[in-house]
């Protein structure tokens, strides 16, 4: 199974990015789908989570900016980014609990990571 991440790249406070992310390989199914953020010297952090479509989750920084999607049909998750500060800068990281085709588990997975920058 392998998770990669697009959409990153340089924007001005207060602008938007769309970050994606598309799971492939074996896979019977995909539970949690997670966006995480590691900025420079500092720890990884959960910024949200979507597990089915309505059921969400945000760290508080991100309350209200920003928004977690995911299409089924395409094992490929979204995050809206909005009102974007320099704050956000970090390199955001996809992660998603698959069941894989012949284990008998959930297995974790991590996306290769996409930077974020947020600069004038």
């Amino acid at each position: 199974v392998q998770l990669q991440a697009f959409g990153g790249g340089l924007v001005q406070p207060g602008g938007s990015l769309r970050l994606s992310c598309a799971a492939s390989g074996r896979i019977f199914s995909i539970g949690a789908m997670n966006w995480y953020r590691q900025a420079s010297g500092k720890q990884r952090d959960l910024v949200a989570s979507i597990i089915s479509g309505s059921s969400t989750y945000y760290a508080d920084s991100v309350k209200g900016r920003f928004t977690v999607s995911r299409d089924n049909a395409k094992n490929t998750t979204y995050l809206q980014m909005n009102s974007l500060k320099p704050e956000d800068t970090a390199v955001y990281y996809c992660h998603a609990n698959v069941w894989v085709v012949g284990l008998s588990s959930w297995r974790g997975y991590w996306g290769q990571g996409t930077q974020v920058t947020v600069s004038s």
